[in-house]
């Protein structure tokens, strides 16, 4: 198996069978056997965790790189929370959902997060959609 080279910024972290790497200068490593590892943006961090979709997220985060034993519990707190998701989404975020459900049929993996960032994403969006600005109008003095 070929070795993996990343190339982490300095103040980046990297998440790596549960733990937490902080990079304090710019590094070049190397992989030399196959770990599940998440770096920078992916890494959640449980009280980031706030709404419903960023829970399915680190729960995601947390069946596919935490520490052993706790992929069954995180998975099942997957599903609840896709399951509690699903009869209320919008159209797009419904699609993603499914195809969630379809990529953690095998257990967790990176395109079950990439699936769960957009999701994130949707969210945001929808979110953003809903504020109305408000008008500002003028009141003339008589």
């Amino acid at each position: 198996m070929a070795a993996l080279i990343l190339e982490l910024k300095q103040g980046e972290s990297l998440l790596l069978r549960g733990a937490v790497i902080r990079f304090k200068t710019r590094t070049r490593m190397e992989l030399s056997t196959q770990e599940r590892f998440l770096f920078g943006k992916q890494v959640m961090v449980g009280a980031e965790a706030v709404s419903p979709v960023q829970k399915l997220y680190y729960a995601l985060q947390q069946a596919y790189i935490g520490p052993d034993g706790a992929s069954q519990h995180a998975m099942a707190e997957v599903r609840a929370l896709i399951a509690g998701q699903i009869p209320d989404a919008p159209p797009a975020i419904h699609e993603a959902l499914a195809a969630l459900l379809v990529s953690i049929e095998d257990g967790p993996g990176l395109e079950a997060l990439k699936y769960a960032r957009q999701i994130i994403r949707l969210e945001a969006l929808r979110a953003e959609s809903a504020i109305q600005p408000v008008q500002r109008g003028g009141v003339k003095n008589s």
